[in-house]
């Protein structure tokens, strides 16, 4: 649920919860089996705690694609735990484990207020195939959920699959869609700013095309989007949502950098992180820095773990460290 609305939460939706614990849990399988599985077993393997252990420990972390920077930052607060605490004992280090990764990825867990602005302009960006104009469905239905109005803006003018895609999760979710063959995705969005005001929508979710960061005319034209939908309605886009796709891993990264310098990203989606081993990039992404910030990631709004329309859920540190753990 968004931030502003917690107070508001049902009983049902804490029904729900447990729900999606099983469903996260299961989801990040495959990246269980390293950071719980045979995390595990190489501190049975290692009773005392010796550097082979701290070895062998830094390979698993980067298979799960932690990565190398993230890898030594977890690596370095081990040993620093285990010589303040005089942690002597390989599984009492397990549990520490558990304490760093969350110190270190908790910051990515700030939830979504739209409560500031009517109506609150979402820009949703990408790389092609990481599953943007799902996530714009399912994001449309939480915020109904939360008893917001909901617009949608079919922005990716390149592909008229997206446009088709975008209408039928229109009419699952009883959404309208502000959408036109061919044209502008400029122009497209721009009116579709003009008509959420005018219907008095609470949300817009604006798509656009899939772009990589090194098609350059194409990063020169998102910026463009951006600038109009700034004329529309000044202040706009007050959220950009890059969608990340798990599977990539480590390039990750450089989509975050390539699309917060062009665009200034406000928050990720990570979605696709069932079935795949790399989950651990997300404590990559926490150890990196916002272009805009040096202190602190962007953060983490949505994550991902199954193509039904509930498995779009808000980020919870706590939830996902426990279901790799626990």
């Amino acid at each position: 649920m968004f931030g502003f609305l917690k107070s508001q939460r049902k009983e049902s939706d804490r029904r729900e919860e447990g729900g999606w614990a099983a469903r996260l849990k299961q989801g990040l399988q495959r990246t269980r089996e390293i950071l719980n599985t045979d995390v595990t077993e190489l501190f049975a393997r290692h009773p005392q705690i010796d550097e082979a252990l701290y070895e062998e420990l830094e390979t698993l972390l980067i298979s799960a694609d932690v990565g190398v920077a993230a890898t030594e930052h977890v690596i370095e607060a081990l040993r620093n735990r285990a010589r303040r605490d005089r942690i002597t004992d390989a599984g009492e280090l397990r549990a520490t484990l558990k304490d760093v990764l969350y110190e270190l990825i908790a910051p990515l867990e700030q939830a979504l207020d739209v409560s500031h602005e009517k109506p609150f302009v979402i820009m949703m960006v990408g790389v092609n195939g990481t599953g943007k104009t799902t996530s714009i469905g399912k994001l449309a239905k939480h915020c109904q959920a939360a008893g917001l109005t909901v617009l949608l803006a079919a922005g990716d003018t390149f592909r008229a699959a997206a446009r088709e895609q975008l209408a039928v999760w229109g009419e699952r979710n009883n959404v309208a869609v502000i959408s036109q063959r061919g044209g502008d995705s400029a122009a497209v969005i721009f009116d579709a700013v003009q008509a959420a005001r005018a219907r008095g929508s609470d949300i817009l979710i604006a798509d656009t095309a899939g772009r990589l960061p090194t098609q350059l005319h194409l990063m020169e034209e998102i910026r463009k989007v951006k600038r109009v939908i700034d004329r529309a309605a000044p202040g706009a886009p007050h959220e950009i949502l890059l969608v990340l796709d798990a599977n990539t891993g480590q390039n990750a990264l450089a989509q975050v950098k390539a699309f917060d310098d062009a665009l200034g990203v406000t928050g990720l989606i990570m979605t696709k992180l069932d079935g795949t081993a790399k989950g651990g990039v997300i404590a990559a992404i926490a150890h990196a820095r916002s272009a805009r910030s040096k202190d602190r990631p962007i953060p983490l709004r949505f994550i991902g773990v199954g193509e039904g329309m509930d498995d779009l859920q808000a980020f919870n540190a706590r939830a996902f460290v426990d279901a790799l753990f626990d």
